[in-house]
Order: structure tokens, then C-alpha cells, then sequence
């Protein structure tokens, strides 16, 4: 998805994204900050528009009548086209692992992914397969800090998840401690919590606010207007006030996972099969393909899960899977608000074990034998 041609364009969050411009546009833009918000939020998109804003050539102003002065970018020179090459960044990090591959095995175990589309503004996103960013993409981070810009005002490094190894999160508190006055640190967060407290105490966070329902039905009727009206009402409310998530949602990929999903809070609610099962988990195996799988099959859950408890606690209002309220309605008059909630915190595990690299499918079984045990 192309960047949007100006700040005004950017969905959502118009006060913090006002805050960050006039602060770019004073030369008070915080040497450390954290973006904040769901998954499809726009984080990856607001920092390349920030790193574009501070390195672009024109530097081109807003002045609103109050007198504030809003720091917006040309997209059109060559510092602005550059860091903009990078919007689509899987496509850019496929590419970067497809060249690993191609290595020597040796040269292969000290690679890590790394997307440079401009000499001044690196971008580390975590390091397949295990998706997290790790030890050596910090190393290169702090190493290339240490040097000048060379074609632009700034530095500018982008960290596009929280998800960190333990001694990776560890290495960049040492620039975070003392970043260069040259250097500007994005990471990107789904849930800060995941960062280290004192990597969180280190850097000024930024939360990007969720859009209401209506206004994402009314976002999709202009942009999809081939969905069907329900497709669009089920969309925008599975997208958590995401535009971004919203318009790139994948029906068909969520209704699947959404099924397995079912199958193992149905295993819970009747008398467990163990061998049904076993049989679906062991479809998420080792590989990108398994953890793309799990990683569906977890969110298709925690929202099934979060639309159990506001049945159970009366708020029906606030469902989710709305074409699914029939079907909801009978498992949550069959499972208590105890174990759904012992369910939704075993999920937390399991997401867990999946950052620290446990076997998906064997999380996978030990998680289904656990909810069928607790009923």
C-alpha cells in the first residue's frame, strides 16, 4: 500500500500526529520514541512519514492560524523518494531473506535482515524465521549510529516490532542511554508492555488512537465497495479501529483460522476428541507457512475468546464475530466466565513460548489438552 501524499491523509490520531509535527518542525523531535497501537494502525507508515518529514530536501511548512508551525515532506526529492521505497517493507525483507538463502551456510548464520533504502535511515524489522530482532541487527544499529549522516540533516533507525531477543533488547539500552544528538530511534510496538521497562522509560510514547466502527464501515464502503455490506460490518469491527488493517484484511485467511479456532473452543464445550484435535494442530508445523498459520489461528482465538466474555458479562453490544452471535451465544451458555478466562490467559502463554521459539504444534496440543482439561 502506497504512503499517503500528506500528513492530512494519515487516518486517525490527528492531536499526536499534530504533537510529533510541530515538535519535527521546532527540531524537538525526541532522540527516542515508541509508536503505540494495534496491529494495521499505521505505525510503519507514521514512522517513514516522520523520518521523511526530518530528512526531506524542502522541508516544506504548514502555519495554521493559531500560528503553530507543522512540519510536513515534498514526497517528490530524492531523500523523500527513497525513504517512501521502503513502504512495502515484507516485500522488501522476502527479498532481503531470498539472498541469505543464497549464501554460503556459513555466511547464512551471521546475516541478518536488513532494509537500507537510504544511506541515513535504517530500517530492522524482526529476523526471520523466528521473527524476532536479535542480537546482530542492534550491533549493526549502534555501530552505523556512530557515524554522521551523509546525505541528510539526521539518522533515522526504525524498529519495526517489539518482539526482541533478550540480549538484543539488552545492547540497544546502551544507545538508547546516550543516543547520538544526530539520531532519531522509532521503534514500532503492538503492546509496549512487551518492551523492557527501561527501554519504555527511555523513550517518549506515541499512541495511535482506534478509529470507531462507523467511520471504518464508511472508510470501506469508499475503498471496497466490491465487499458485500455484512463482509464490510464484520471487517470493521475485526480490524480494532485499524484503518490499514481494515483495508488489507483478509477475509478468507481469518475465516480459516477462525474455524480452527472454533474447532478447539468446541473441543472444550462438548466431550473432548482429542484426535480432531491433534489432527488440525498438526497442520501448524515448523517453516514460515506454520508460523504465518499460528499466528492467525492465535488472533482468530483471542478475539473468539474476547467475544465469549462480553456475551458472558452482557455486553453483546460489543461482539466482534457478529455473523457468529447464533453459535457464540450456545458455547457461552455451556463454558463459564472462569475458564474463559483461564482460556485467555493460556493463550498469553503460548504466545509467549511462540517469541522464545517453542514447537508451534506442540504448544498447539499441550494449549488444546489444557482447555479441555479445565472445563
Amino acid at each position: 500500500m502506497p504512503l499517503p501524499a500528506t500528513f492530512n491523509e494519515f487516518l486517525g490520531s490527528t492531536p499526536a500526529i499534530e504533537g510529533l509535527r510541530t515538535a519535527i518542525a521546532g527540531g524537538r523531535l525526541p532522540h527516542s520514541l515508541i509508536l503505540a497501537g494495534p496491529q494495521g494502525a499505521g505505525k510503519y507508515t507514521l514512522a517513514l512519514m516522520l523520518a521523511m518529514a526530518v530528512e526531506c530536501e524542502r522541508q516544506p511548512r504548514d502555519q495554521w492560524s493559531t500560528g503553530q508551525t507543522l512540519a510536513g515532506f515534498c514526497g517528490a526529492c530524492s531523500n523523500c523518494t527513497r525513504i517512501a521505497s521502503a513502504a512495502d517493507l515484507q516485500e522488501l525483507v522476502d527479498a532481503a531473506v531470498a539472498g541469505r538463502e543464497e549464501m554460503r551456510e556459513t555466511d547464512k548464520k551471521e546475516t541478518r535482515v536488513l532494509i537500507q533504502q537510504h544511506p541515513d535511515v535504517l530500517i530492522v524489522p524482526p529476523d526471520p524465521p523466528q521473527l524476532l530482532i536479535k542480537l546482530g541487527q542492534v550491533r549493526t544499529l549502534i555501530q552505523r549510529a556512530q557515524y554522521l549522516p551523509s546525505e541528510a540533516p539526521r539518522k533515522i533507525f526504525i524498529l519495526t516490532a517489539a518482539s526482541f531477543m533478550k540480549e538484543a533488547a539488552n545492547s540497544l539500552l546502551k544507545i538508547l542511554e546516550e543516543p547520538p544528538a544526530y539520531a532519531h530511534i522509532i521503534l514500532c510496538a503492538e503492546n509496549p508492555g512487551e518492551l523492557l521497562p527501561t527501554i519504555r522509560s527511555r523513550c517518549a510514547l506515541i499512541r495511535l488512537g482506534a478509529l470507531p466502527v462507523e467511520e471504518l464501515e464508511m472508510l470501506l464502503a469508499d475503498r471496497r465497495p466490491e465487499w458485500q455490506p455484512k463482509h464490510r460490518t464484520l471487517v470493521a469491527r475485526l480490524a480494532q479501529g485499524a484503518a490499514g488493517k481494515a483495508l488489507s484484511f483478509d477475509l478468507a485467511a481469518y475465516t480459516a483460522a477462525r474455524a480452527d479456532a472454533l474447532l478447539l473452543i468446541r473441543g472444550a464445550a462438548a466431550e473432548p476428541d482429542h484426535t480432531t484435535l491433534f489432527k488440525m494442530t498438526e497442520t501448524y508445523r515448523a517453516g514460515a507457512d506454520g508460523q504465518t498459520k499460528t499466528t492467525a489461528l492465535l488472533r482468530a482465538l483471542g478475539l473468539l475468546l474476547e467475544d465469549l466474555l462480553m456475551l458472558n458479562s452482557g455486553t453483546p453490544e460489543l461482539l466482534r464475530n457478529v455473523d457468529l452471535r447464533p453459535e457464540l451465544e450456545k458455547l457461552s451458555a455451556q463454558l463459564s466466565f472462569r475458564w474463559i478466562e483461564q482460556a485467555a490467559r493460556g493463550l498469553d502463554q503460548v504466545q509467549s513460548g511462540m517469541r522464545r521459539n517453542l514447537l508451534r504444534n506442540l504448544s498447539l496440543d499441550a494449549y488444546a489438552g489444557q482447555l479441555t482439561q479445565s472445563r
